[in-house]
């Protein structure tokens, strides 16, 4: 086997918020990751859905990005939208 090329082998602080919430149209089980990395973004998993995007503030004006990262409905996407104003 070959060597294996690392592009990069880092072990970074974190903060992690695990929160869950029932909106009007479905429940968000969510873990916030801060970290350094990410030019100041944060990492949004979705356990239920096992989806995950790195999220700014720029990211939630953007038409369709939360829909097409989560697999959403506009109503879902609005919910969950509507939440990371708030934390992001």
């Amino acid at each position: 086997m070959a060597e294996r090329f690392f592009l990069y082998d880092d072990t970074v602080e974190t903060q992690t918020r695990f929160i869950s919430f029932m909106g009007d149209n479905q429940r968000f089980d969510l873990a916030i990751i801060k970290s350094d990395r990410y030019y100041g973004k944060q990492l949004i998993l979705d356990i239920q859905s096992s989806r995950f995007a790195i999220i700014g503030r720029d990211d939630l004006d953007e038409p369709g990005y939360i829909e097409h990262a989560y697999n959403l409905s506009e109503d879902e996407a609005e919910e969950l939208r509507s939440f990371l104003y708030e934390v992001v």
